[in-house]
């Protein structure tokens, strides 16, 4: 039942549904686990009708793993239409902590993957799915601190909506407010930080079809879209991730010839802004900012501008790896000292108690910021033979995500006393 806006949230004995998790089924897939056998036992238990919810919402996962997003998508939407609370079980026999995190019904990249951020902890997590048409329960599982994991896309604004609803009258510290995620859109993100002194952020713009083929055409100039735009520009279609669409135009002949291949009507455009290093090489890196406060979670190094860790193909080079590992040993008085103000600052208008900036330096070495979001992965899969400077480094950054839930949850008693 949902829960009426106005009155004070009660608190009950969760009744939950175990599953595997995120974390667990996303490190098998990583290390080369064939899933398909797990797949077809949970299929069959559900065609027995012997499945639990649990084993449901897994199976979901392990269906977008396998690479078929919309069935996955499909058994995840058929499950919460029943069942819309699932517990991830602490590592230690009895838990230190219960958190509550406040998900969407959306694919496995639309949600913090909060279960490695908590991997070997002593937590509990309980996931609390906010579905369309369902809302929130009247009264809550029995938690120390809550936390919101849905991110800022549109399938998740109506899940956002009606945690800021409820939000005044939670029971217990509630983190990532709703209305402070959803100023992690590219566009508004630009808005938020233009003028922190120290840091470049290009004005991501929207623009239409229409506009960008009138560019394209030549019938209006970059300057009319936006003072700031001109050629080169990044495009990109609204919404999207993960490089998808992604491209540098330098030219009207090339936005013309990329809105050729393009079928979508909306787009986000910004200058381009080059951040080649002196030695010709580009340097991304991404950041998590854990309570106000930034740690390295890997440096990207390769010869071209569009940078994801995937195709930097850092794990073949042993000279990229002992660059991000000066970076990540040296980070707390280097980096973060020379942006302390601009990631201070960041931080304070952000207003989120954790969030990822993937960002580099400009020529000016100012800090380049390209987006900030609350759901990029931060992980310790990477392989300690390849990679044995990562795991002390994950470790730190999952210790301080946890003293952070710690910290709020004895905060939100001493109040309550």
């Amino acid at each position: 039942m949902q829960h009426s806006i106005s009155a004070p949230i009660g608190l009950s004995a969760a009744n939950y549904a175990d599953r595997i998790g995120f974390a667990q089924l996303t490190r098998q897939a990583f290390e080369g686990v064939d899933l398909h056998p797990l797949r077809d036992q949970l299929v069959a238990r559900i065609a027995a009708g012997t499945a639990l919810a649990g084993e449901g919402l897994d199976l979901s996962l392990i269906t977008q793993l396998l690479g078929d997003k919309d069935q996955g998508l499909a058994i995840q939407s058929e499950v919460l239409a029943f069942h819309q609370l699932f517990r991830t079980p602490s590592a230690a026999p009895k838990p230190g902590l219960r958190v509550l995190a406040l998900a969407a019904d959306i694919d496995m990249g639309g949600n913090t993957p909060i279960d490695f951020l908590l991997e070997g902890s002593d937590v509990e997590l309980l996931t609390l799915y906010v579905v369309k048409g369902v809302g929130l329960p009247e009264s809550l599982p029995e938690h120390d601190v809550a936390i919101v994991v849905a991110s800022d896309s549109e399938e998740c604004r109506e899940a956002l909506a009606l945690i800021e609803k409820a939000a005044p009258h939670w029971p217990r510290p509630l983190l990532n407010r709703p209305d402070r995620i959803g100023n992690l859109d590219r566009d508004k993100l630009y808005r938020l930080l233009t003028g922190v002194p120290g840091l470049d952020i290009p004005a991501t713009i929207h623009a239409t079809r229409a506009q960008l083929s009138d560019l394209a055409r030549g019938q209006i100039a970059c300057g009319d879209i936006a003072g700031e735009l001109r050629f080169p520009i990044i495009a990109r279609p609204r919404g999207s991730h993960a490089g998808v669409g992604l491209a540098k135009l330098d030219d009207a002949a090339a936005l013309a010839a990329y809105l050729a291949d393009r079928k979508e009507q909306d787009f986000f455009v910004a200058r381009f802004v080059d951040y080649v290093s002196p030695d010709g090489l580009y340097r991304k890196y991404r950041l998590a900012m854990v309570d106000g406060k930034p740690y390295a979670c890997h440096m990207a190094i390769a010869d071209r501008w569009d940078i994801w860790y995937l195709n930097a193909y850092m794990a073949f080079s042993e000279e990229k790896r002992a660059e991000e590992a000066v970076f990540m040993r040296d980070f707390d008085h280097a980096f973060a000292v020379r942006h302390r103000s601009a990631l201070e600052e960041m931080s304070r208008r952000v207003g989120l108690d954790y969030f990822i900036v993937d960002c580099a330096e400009n020529e000016q070495r100012e800090l380049l910021v390209f987006e900030a979001d609350n759901t990029a992965v931060v992980h310790n899969m990477d392989s300690p033979a390849v990679f044995p400077y990562k795991p002390p480094q994950m470790r730190k950054i999952f210790a301080a995500f946890t003293a952070m839930l710690s910290r709020h949850a004895r905060t939100g008693k001493e109040s309550a006393a």
